[in-house]
């Protein structure tokens, strides 16, 4: 008990150490490790950051860099398109939620530039915090399964996804979990000399994300472990032809070994996504037709009774959304942020879908940025995609790299930037790892 008080004692002195050369320190930390917490925390976080920021107006000069501009102009965008919105109500509603893109890139514009070792410390202090979290979801699951006896308590949102049976309470969206998790485990595992607790650290956030079962982040997480052994870690350069050939042919064989084809097919024909499908309860009920990829793109009229895999129902939602362009006159400006649900509820009584399929978004960052927002939404949404993962190369931050690749893979099965939690996260790291850094530290 006394090492653990002495060591919650070391790291507030060093908090309050950081904050004296940079006030907005602590309240940076605080919205980061609090994320998982409720909106109300997180928007009163956001608010004394902003305002920790204030102080330094007068005290530095002040510049507009693009990279924080883009996001600026995406939520002026955002606000501007309630002139037009076919559904004002829910426009103006979600303008609010989407307040991160204006206020943490002008905060980052007023207040000193974070130095490399505050940058390293805040990403410590919130990889330890995400690992506490899994720690609490992981006990809180073996208790209920010592309880209930069901081991769904170990994954996604369990049996019943209209309640919080599951790894993670279904508020907090288990794909969104698997996002922030997976940042904290790359915190452990590019560690060159890692200490036992570092090394069990990473083991079990990683394991914490395969439990969370978002096939999507699964699959880009041991894709950028790939990369970092073999490219990123200090052996890469001698060893980098050798592993090239190696992954070359494990690749092939992957793809060649039938029964691994046949897995993925059956996946893309018939399992479903639980990010969609938690509202719906055909899948639960006999008799039902499972819809294939082929037929949501090109069947004329469904029934009541098809179901939607995961896989499917976001290529329903991208042909809706073609037929969009072609009859309203949405590609310069949308219908207005988050406005489209009128239009994909209509196109739910056309189709004849099960009641409940026209209550979900496009699933798609990208198709949904277009649909609401037009093609001026779009082009801002790939500028800053593109500012950040430029800035992440050119760095060579493994990190940074890693969090633009998931952004870029996760925008396209989730509209990420619709929901509070997901802005706020990308933006905290957006401006934190875009933030310029003084010549003479860098040289140093």
């Amino acid at each position: 008990m006394s090492n653990i008080y002495s060591f919650l004692n070391n790291v507030w002195k060093e908090l309050l150490e950081e904050n004296k050369q940079n006030k907005a320190f602590i309240p940076f930390v605080l919205l980061l490790v609090t994320l998982p917490i409720s909106m109300a925390i997180n928007n009163i976080v956001l608010g004394i950051f902003f305002i920790s920021a204030l102080f330094y107006i007068g005290k530095k000069k002040i510049s507009f860099p693009l990279v924080y501009m883009i996001p600026i102009l995406l939520f002026v965008w955002m606000s501007i398109s309630s002139f037009w919105s076919i559904d004002l109500k829910r426009t103006l509603n979600a303008i609010p939620k989407e307040v991160a893109l204006l206020l943490i890139p002008l905060g980052f514009m007023l207040i000193p530039n974070f130095t490399k070792e505050q940058k390293d410390k805040i990403l410590k202090y919130y990889s330890y915090t995400m690992l506490v979290y899994v720690v609490f979801f992981l006990i809180r699951a073996v208790i209920r399964f010592l309880i209930t006896k069901e081991t769904s308590v170990f994954f996604y949102h369990g049996p019943n996804n209209d309640t919080d049976t599951g790894l993670v309470p279904r508020l907090l969206n288990a794909i969104h979990v698997s996002v922030y998790v997976a940042i904290a485990f790359f915190y452990f595992f590019i560690r060159q000399h890692k200490t036992k607790v570092e090394q069990i650290s990473s083991l079990l956030l990683f394991v914490f994300v395969i439990l969370l079962s978002s096939k999507n982040i699964i699959l880009i997480l041991v894709l950028l472990i790939l990369i970092q052994v073999f490219f990123y870690s200090k052996i890469a350069n001698r060893l980098r032809l050798r592993n090239l050939t190696i992954i070359l042919i494990l690749l092939g064989f992957i793809v060649s070994f039938s029964k691994i084809k046949e897995r993925f097919l059956i996946e893309f024909r018939t399992n479903s996504d639980k990010s969609i499908s938690h509202n719906v309860e055909l899948n639960k009920k006999e008799g039902i037709n499972n819809i294939s990829i082929a037929d949501a793109w090109t069947k004329e009229q469904f029934h009541p009774s098809d179901y939607f895999p995961g896989s499917a129902f976001r290529v329903y939602q991208f042909r809706m959304f073609l037929e969009f362009l072609n009859e309203e006159p949405i590609f310069w400006k949308g219908f207005g942020l988050n406005a489209s649900l009128t239009k994909l509820k209509a196109k739910e009584k056309h189709y004849n879908l099960y009641p409940g399929y026209g209550s979900f978004n496009f699933h798609n960052q990208y198709v949904q940025i277009f649909a609401e927002l037009g093609l001026v939404g779009f082009v801002l949404l790939i500028i800053i995609l593109f500012l950040n993962t430029k800035k992440a190369f050119i760095t060579k931050d493994f990190i940074h790299i890693a969090f633009a690749i998931l952004m870029i893979s996760l925008f396209l099965t989730e509209s990420f930037l619709w929901r509070q939690r997901g802005v706020l996260f990308f933006m905290i790291f957006y401006c934190l790892y875009n933030s310029n850094i003084g010549p003479q530290l860098e040289k140093k």
